[in-house]
């Protein structure tokens, strides 16, 4: 299976808060905001930049989104991508929504994906 990625510009921050608090104002909008709500946690993932002083976060990731809109009747997208990454100990962050997957990796480590998703078939696109 060979799919198209999409490289997002810019860098990207996972950000933690109270399960109790809502969508941030500083989360803002643009390519790619996710904002999810557990009992436990709100996780948003934001461009860096706009992460306040103080909010708890891991920053510095790059991210890939699948070109989608993807059949919900579809198996083993991520497998194709995450395995190979895996493989070469390449830790990833995900976040699936309802066209597509979106899959974040480490900047120092975005080359490396990139050549091993490339050498399994895969197409990737960067920003313009």
């Amino acid at each position: 299976m060979s799919l198209d990625l999409v490289l997002l510009a810019g860098v990207y921050a996972v950000c933690r808060l109270d399960p109790e608090a809502g969508p941030p104002a500083w989360a803002g909008r643009g390519e790619f905001v996710s904002v999810t709500r557990t009992l436990r946690e709100t996780s948003i993932v934001c461009p860096q930049e706009r992460v306040p002083g103080g909010v708890v976060h891991e920053g510095g990731f790059r991210v890939l989104r699948i070109q989608g809109p993807l059949d919900f009747a579809l198996t083993g997208i991520l497998d194709s991508l995450l395995h190979p990454l895996a493989d070469e100990r390449i830790a990833v962050f995900t976040v699936s929504t309802y066209d597509t997957d979106y899959i974040l990796v480490r900047e120092a480590a975005l080359g490396r994906a990139v050549e091993i998703l490339m050498r399994g078939g895969h197409n990737i696109i960067l920003p313009e």
